[in-house]
């Protein structure tokens, strides 16, 4: 119960899904949590529930892709809980499930915005104070389409390899510090997000979710709880040799 003890963690997309269950067990292991999110009424939800099971917990309401709102929100949470030691970029968009030849170009940035500017911003924000605590972890959701091509997500591929190469990049430049920078990459998680893009491209959500989870070698998709202990690993002291790392977490999916 005290793997993140006294840190602080800040989670982009914090309010739901993936980013709602590194919330929770962070907070269970001991971390103050600042929640990030455009979703209000969820954001304020979780906060309470982790606030009257006794953790400390706040909630911004932020646009990742707002870079001095993002900034202000960071440098707000670092007062509020006396500093920041991890840094969890999760917040993304999936974008229009279309070919190439397809995508507007309105498509390709808002995806683009969200998914590798919020990124860069959260890091490039989050660094001061993790230097100031004297080192810590940057946490980056990428994605099996940052290893893979999957088909008919182009800019989601592009930004997802972004973050895996943005990840070791930052790695790199940073370890001298003792702030480490790792990705994570899922396979399918069921989340609001995965849930919306099955709806998307299926008019049978539930033979869609079948068969998307029937694709991983292990037969099934994932649960945000599968990311988040991932997230709990990283952002410990458990971790403390682990730099620059891609961690694929999707049922087999990549092995083949």
């Amino acid at each position: 119960m005290n793997r993140t003890a006294n840190k602080t963690a800040i989670i982009t997309g914090g309010a739901v899904g993936i980013g709602r269950a590194c919330a929770i067990r962070l907070a269970q292991e001991g971390a103050r949590v600042a929640i990030f999110d455009m979703l209000a009424a969820e954001g304020e939800a979780l906060a309470a529930e982790l606030t009257a099971h006794g953790h400390q917990a706040a909630f911004w309401q932020v646009d990742v892709t707002d870079e001095a709102a993002l900034e202000t929100a960071i440098d707000a949470a670092a007062a509020r809980f006396g500093g920041v030691q991890i840094m969890v970029n999760n917040a993304g968009i999936s974008g229009s499930p279309k070919p190439t030849d397809q995508v507007t170009e309105a498509e390709w940035d808002k995806v683009q915005a969200v998914n590798v500017k919020g990124v860069f911003f959260g890091t490039k924000h989050a660094i001061p104070h993790l230097r100031a605590a004297g080192g810590g972890s940057i946490i980056n959701l990428s994605s099996i389409a940052g290893l893979i091509g999957v088909g008919n997500l182009a800019p989601y591929h592009a930004s997802k390899g972004a973050v895996r190469l943005m990840t070791k990049n930052d790695a790199i430049t940073y370890a001298p510090e003792k702030i480490r920078v790792n990705s994570i990459h899922p396979g399918y998680i069921w989340t609001p997000m995965v849930e919306n893009h099955l709806r998307n491209t299926s008019p049978d959500l539930e033979a869609a979710k079948a068969a998307a989870g029937s694709v991983h070698p292990i037969g099934h998709m994932g649960e945000p709880d599968d990311i988040a202990w991932a997230v709990v690993w990283l952002a410990s002291d458990e971790a403390k040799f682990v730099t620059g790392a891609e961690i694929a977490i999707d049922g087999g999916y990549t092995a083949r």
